[in-house]
């Protein structure tokens, strides 16, 4: 089974090579230019900067198998409290359950952080692999966005599913003083 634990510094070029994958042959992310080493690590700063996760899954012999990470949904502080989930495994870990372990291990550590709500925002609507994988890890859909990005010469949906993290909207959230 993989482990699932804290991203670090050296895991950047895996991740990177995992990343430029999807872009590169997936509809996943709607990136059509794979970003840099140096990109993908401003990225996880960023995330990491904002206390919320950044996970890796690594097997036995220390490959790295796939990433997720958690970000606010959008840049406003107002929503800090819901965050976006990405998940993405290595093309020859698809299917061996790394991403449901990630999306478990993100949205407890999301919950830990704070988040009330986390959103998933799916490209592609024929993306049955990231839909199942969020419908077993208790997300719900909640629309379709049609027809919102262009890749490989054609149009392309984005699946909009949720899932409530502790108490949700039924108190306040704690807010750091």
């Amino acid at each position: 089974m993989p482990n699932i634990r804290a991203s670090t510094d050296s895991d950047i070029p895996a991740i990177t090579a995992i990343y430029r994958h999807h872009v590169l042959h997936g509809t996943g992310t709607f990136e059509v230019d794979p970003p840099s080493e140096s990109d993908m690590a401003a990225r996880r700063a960023d995330v990491l900067g904002r206390g919320l996760p950044y996970l890796v899954a690594e097997d036995e012999a220390g490959s790295i198998l796939g990433f997720s990470y958690a970000n606010w949904f959008k840049p406003r502080p107002a929503y800090r409290f819901s965050a976006e989930d990405s998940v993405y495994v290595a093309d020859a870990a698809r299917g061996q359950g790394v991403g449901r372990l990630l999306l478990a291990a993100l949205s407890e550590q999301a919950e830990a952080a704070g988040v009330r709500k986390l959103l998933a925002v799916i490209g592609d609507s024929a993306n049955a692999g990231s839909i199942g994988v969020h419908r077993v890890s208790g997300f719900t859909e909640i629309g379709v966005m049609r027809s919102v990005g262009w890749k490989f010469d054609r149009w392309l949906d984005i699946v909009l599913m949720e899932k409530v993290l502790g108490d949700g909207d039924t108190t306040p959230p704690v807010v750091p003083r």
